[in-house]
C-alpha cells in the first residue's frame, strides 16, 4: 500500500470520521481503563510479560557516571561511551514526557457516561504515555539501573506543561501534533543506532528494540490522532513549526549531538509519511484514512 504525507489536508467529515475509527483502533488495543491505577488492562498484561521474562546486559562501564549525568549533564558528554549516553539521552527525553502526561492527567477529568469520544481518546492516549514510562523501567533495568526515579523537571518548564492542557485546542494541536512527530522521529533514530551502540550485546539489544517497539507502536497512531484535530491554517503552522520546536528541544539535550544527525532528525519530521514504517508496525497501529493512497 502506498501512503500520502502526514501533512496530507482533510476535510473536517474526514477528520470526524477518523476520531470514530481511532478510537475503536483504541478500544480493541488498549482494552478497560484503569484510572485509579493509571493503567490499561491490555498494556499491563504486555508489561507483566516483559517483566515475567526479564532481559539483563552488560552492567554500564562506570554506573556511577550515568546516575550522575541522567538528570542533568555535568561531564563532557563526549566523554561519555554511547550506551551510557544512549540511556541517559532516553531518561532526558522521557522525563519531558513525564512531566508532561502528569500535568495533562491532573488538568483532564474522569471518564463518565457522558464523556465525549475525543476525552475518551485523550484520556486512554495519557495511560498510554504512562505505560510508555513503565517500559522505560524496564530498559533501564536491562542494564541493572535500579535506582532511576522520574524527577520534575526546573520551575519554568515544569510551568509550561501546566499551563499546556489549559491552552485553547485551537492553539495548543498544532505543537501538540509537532511533539507527537518529534517522539516518533526520536524512535525511529534510536531504532537506527541499536545495532551499532548495542551490537555486541545481541539479547540486550533486542530486548530494547522489542520495547523500543510497543512504544513506538502507539506513537504511530498518536501521530495520526493528533493530525485529526487540525484544518488547514492549523496544519500549515504545524508544518512551519517543526523544524524550530525540533531545534529549541534537542538543542537542550547535549547527548543529541552525539548520538544523532539532528539535520536529518529535522528532514524526517517535515517529510514524515507512513512508508518509512515497517509494515508489521503499521498492521499493528492506526493510520489516518487520508493518509493512506490506495
Amino acid at each position: 500500500m502506498a501512503y500520502r504525507s502526514i501533512f496530507t489536508p482533510a476535510t473536517r467529515r474526514e477528520r470526524a470520521a477518523n476520531f470514530e475509527a481511532y478510537w475503536r483502533y483504541t478500544r480493541e488495543r488498549d482494552g478497560e481503563i484503569l484510572e485509579d491505577q493509571k493503567v490499561l488492562t491490555r498494556k499491563q498484561e504486555i508489561l507483566t510479560r516483559f517483566q515475567a521474562n526479564p532481559v539483563r546486559g552488560r552492567p554500564l562501564p562506570d554506573p556511577e557516571r550515568f546516575y550522575r549525568n541522567y538528570i542533568k549533564m555535568q561531564d563532557n558528554p563526549r566523554s561519555l561511551d554511547r550506551k551510557t549516553l544512549l540511556l541517559t539521552f532516553l531518561y532526558k527525553f522521557a522525563r519531558h514526557e513525564f512531566v508532561g502526561i502528569t500535568a495533562a492527567w491532573g488538568a483532564s477529568a474522569r471518564l463518565g457516561p457522558r464523556s465525549s469520544i475525543i476525552a475518551r481518546i485523550g484520556r486512554y492516549h495519557l495511560c498510554e504515555e504512562f505505560s510508555h514510562m513503565r517500559l522505560f523501567g524496564e530498559m533501564f533495568r536491562t542494564f541493572h539501573l535500579e535506582r532511576v526515579e522520574w524527577v520534575p523537571l526546573g520551575k519554568w518548564m515544569s510551568r509550561v506543561y501546566r499551563v499546556f492542557p489549559h491552552v485553547p485546542e485551537g492553539l495548543m494541536a498544532p505543537p501538540a501534533f509537532v511533539t507527537e512527530l518529534m517522539g516518533l522521529t526520536v524512535y525511529q533514530h534510536l531504532d537506527r543506532i541499536l545495532d551499532d551502540v548495542l551490537g555486541d550485546e545481541p539479547e540486550a539489544r533486542d530486548r530494547i528494540r522489542r520495547l523500543l517497539a510497543e512504544i513506538m507502536t502507539d506513537e504511530l497512531a498518536h501521530v495520526g490522532q493528533r493530525r485529526n484535530f487540525m484544518g488547514s491554517i492549523g496544519l500549515g503552522t504545524a508544518r512551519r513549526m517543526v523544524e524550530p520546536m525540533y531545534r529549541a528541544f534537542f538543542g537542550d539535550l547535549p547527548e543529541t549531538a552525539c548520538l544523532f544527525d539532528l539535520e536529518r532528525m529535522i528532514r524526517d519530521g517535515q517529510g514524515f509519511d507512513y512508508s518509512t514504517i515497517a509494515p508489521e508496525m503499521i498492521a499493528r497501529s492506526w493510520v489516518p484514512s487520508y493518509c493512506r493512497a490506495s
